[in-house]
Order: C-alpha cells, then sequence, then structure tokens
C-alpha cells in the first residue's frame, strides 16, 4: 500500500536518512520512537508536506514523491486535533466533504451523520470544538478524516494528550475504524502499550532511521541492539561474555554469575536482555524448570499501581504482581531467588 525507499530529507538541524519501508493493505503500521527521532517528519513526508531530497514514495503502486497531499487520498490526524474553532463539530466533519465536491450536499449530510451515529458523537453536532473535552475532540477528528473516505489514515501522536481512561477508549475506536473501514493505519507515537495493542507491525525509529522493523513480539522481546532493548522496557541488560555453546543454549558469565541462553554465538562479548516481567521471585530455590536462577538482596521496591518494580542487588529488575509481593512478604533487604527460562533471555552483540 505504501512504499518508501531510500528515503532523505536533510533539514539542515535534522534529517532523515535512508528510510526504506513496505506497509500492507489494510495494516495497522506504528512507527514507534523516542522523542525528537524524526517520525513526524516521516509521516508528514509520506502525506506530502515535504518532498524528499532523494528517493521515493510510491501510494498503492503509484509514484507520488513530487505529487501535493490532496493527490494522496491520505487523511491526517494531528496530535492537537486541528478543528476549526468557528466551525460546529457537523461543520467540521463535512468539512473536507465540500472540498472535495463528489457528492451531493445531502449524500454529504447523511454521510456525517452516519459517522456520528458510528462514533457516539451525535450528540455533539451542533457544539463547538472549545465547548469539547479532549477526548471528544479526537473523535471529531478521526470522523472528519473518515468522512472523505481515505485509502490511508496518518496520526500524529493522536492520544498523547488524553488521560489513561480515554485512551483507552480511543484506542478501541481505532481498531474499530481499520476494521470497519479497512483503511491502512499508519499512527506515530512514543508510547509503548499504545504500539503493543494496536500494531499489526511496528518501525523503531531512533536518530532519523528506522532501525527496527517487525511484529510486537519481535520488537519487545527481540531487539536487534542494546538501544533498542533499553528503549523498548527490557531493563535488564548485562554485559558478559559467551564462554561455551552446546545445542544452541550458551553459557554467558555475567559479572554476578552464569547465564543460560538460547542464541547462536558461540563465543565474544555479548550484551544479555531480560525483560523484568519474565522474572520470578520466590523465597527459596525450590523446584523450578528455569535453567537460570539467580541469589540476591531487594534493593529497591516500587509500587506500580497493580504491578511492583524490585531492584536488585544483583543489578537484576523484576516486575511482579501486588498479589505476589503480598504473598511473599517482600521487604527492601530480603533474600530472594530470581528464576527465569533460557528462552525468555535475548542475546546481541
Amino acid at each position: 500500500m505504501i512504499e518508501v525507499r531510500d528515503l532523505y530529507k536533510d533539514w539542515k538541524e535534522f534529517s532523515l536518512t535512508n528510510i526504506t519501508l513496505e506497509i500492507e493493505k489494510g495494516e495497522y503500521f506504528v512507527i514507534l520512537g523516542p522523542t525528537g527521532a524524526g517520525k513526524t517528519l516521516l509521516l508528514e513526508t509520506i502525506a506530502g508536506f515535504y518532498i524528499p531530497d532523494r528517493g521515493e514514495v510510491r501510494i498503492e503502486g503509484r509514484a507520488v514523491t513530487s505529487a501535493p497531499p490532496e493527490r494522496r487520498r491520505i487523511g491526517f490526524i494531528y496530535q492537537d486535533y486541528s478543528l476549526f474553532p468557528h466551525l460546529t463539530v457537523e461543520q467540521n466533519i463535512v468539512f473536507g466533504l465540500k472540498l472535495k465536491k463528489s457528492s451531493a450536499p445531502d449524500t454529504n449530510r447523511k454521510r456525517v451523520k452516519e459517522i456520528m451515529t458510528w462514533l457516539s458523537i451525535s450528540h455533539l453536532a451542533h457544539r463547538y470544538p472549545a465547548t469539547l473535552s479532549g477526548g471528544e475532540q479526537q473523535k471529531v477528528a478521526i470522523a472528519r478524516a473518515i468522512a472523505i473516505e481515505p485509502s490511508i489514515l496518518l496520526l500524529d501522536e493522536p492520544l498523547s494528550a488524553l488521560d489513561l481512561r480515554t485512551k483507552d477508549y480511543l484506542r478501541e475506536d481505532l481498531k474499530r475504524v481499520k476494521e470497519e473501514f479497512g483503511i491502512t493505519m499508519v499512527h506515530v507515537t512514543h508510547d509503548q502499550t499504545e504500539a503493543l495493542i494496536l500494531a499489526d507491525r511496528i518501525a523503531v525509529m531512533m536518530h532519523g532511521r528506522i532501525v527496527q522493523v517487525g511484529t510486537p513480539y519481535e520488537i519487545f522481546n527481540k531487539p536487534l541492539t542494546d538501544e533498542i532493548a533499553d528503549f523498548v522496557g527490557v531493563e535488564n541488560i548485562l554485559r558478559g561474555v559467551v564462554r561455551s555453546n552446546e545445542q544452541g543454549i550458551a553459557e554467558i558469565e555475567v559479572d554476578t554469575g552464569t547465564i543460560f541462553a538460547v542464541s547462536e554465538y558461540r563465543a565474544g562479548e555479548v550484551k544479555v536482555c531480560i525483560r523484568p516481567e519474565d522474572i520470578i521471585l520466590s523465597e527459596s530455590r525450590g523446584e523450578s524448570s528455569a535453567r537460570n536462577i539467580m541469589r540476591g538482596r531487594i534493593k529497591e521496591l516500587h509500587d506500580m499501581g497493580p504491578l511492583t518494580r524490585v531492584k536488585m542487588d544483583t543489578g537484576l529488575v523484576a516486575l511482579i504482581t501486588k498479589q505476589s509481593r503480598e504473598n511473599l512478604g517482600l521487604q527492601k533487604g530480603d533474600e530472594v531467588y530470581a528464576t527465569f527460562k533460557a528462552t525468555a533471555v535475548h542475546v546481541v552483540r
């Protein structure tokens, strides 16, 4: 549906470098990265707001690198909603249809009413944007974008200004838009939860480059570099040396002991990545099928709502449920055993 080939764009103070992407028809594709990575600039270049210095953008097989935005059949939803303050909700939604001039006014009004009903905002029809909540404004922005029947919908941090509860509702609305209308959606965010919930595939972007593309599982469990691992929340990144490898199980020496991992590496220095939620804590060594068992003392305990973040003197960080903490009666200074499987360990150079 969207092809970006060797795209390069220089703004002097920042540049997009060698961007190559293929986004499938009907896919929910998320561009994930830290602030300042160039995500919005890439989205706006795909939309046609910028012309690249080199490279190519194709939509549905058609070269659109130099084509203006209105010739790309693209809807765009901004972080700040960008609604017209002097128009009512209904007038905002119908605005794009009037510009298209492809349907009679009565047909346009019927479509707008259908979309407002579908998004449960009919009761807001005669209100002005300034009188709406952030979530209501974003629903209006979604309605306006899909009213023109775009083949592609680009979303720039659409949920970042909203509270957690409203984000949950709108994530469901965005999934419904994709399923109901079959629109190809490209969504820019720095929010990892958002990416996990919404994405069919994710491209991680850093420093103006795409550094990894994959499924949510691949991105969050098999990051290509320690920088990506750190960004996606793999808090346990340990330096080590591969001492041996038997039948695909590497024995890796780290500062606090030995870790076994499923890996192709047979020797040399590596970095070991373990997600904190893959570590199980217990009071005794006990019987465990896990290949890795490490003893340590608790240095820090941080409550995070239903979860507790536990940091140990071994350098390991575990994420456990509040119920697990209460059952174990964990306190700072307690000695615990951390267990995790060799399959939960990801090794990078």
